[in-house]
């Protein structure tokens, strides 16, 4: 069997180059920033829209290259 071509695919598919977020800095209680952002691939829900980590992933990943 040869080389798995799909080993690692997601690796760069990260919150963090999604076009559908957006980036947020909060402040932690220990007074570090915490980078984390808004993703706006669905519509906002009552309490706003859903708070990720630049680090998180879904299925739904859409490369912004202003952010590669």
């Amino acid at each position: 069997m040869g080389k798995d071509p799909w080993k690692h695919r997601a690796e760069g598919m990260l919150c963090g180059t999604c076009m559908f977020c957006v980036e947020k800095v909060a402040d932690d209680t220990s007074g570090k920033n915490i980078p984390i952002g808004r993703c706006r691939r669905r519509a906002p829900t009552m309490s706003g829209y859903p708070v990720v980590f630049m680090t998180d992933w879904c299925g739904e990943h859409k490369l912004d290259e202003n952010k590669v």
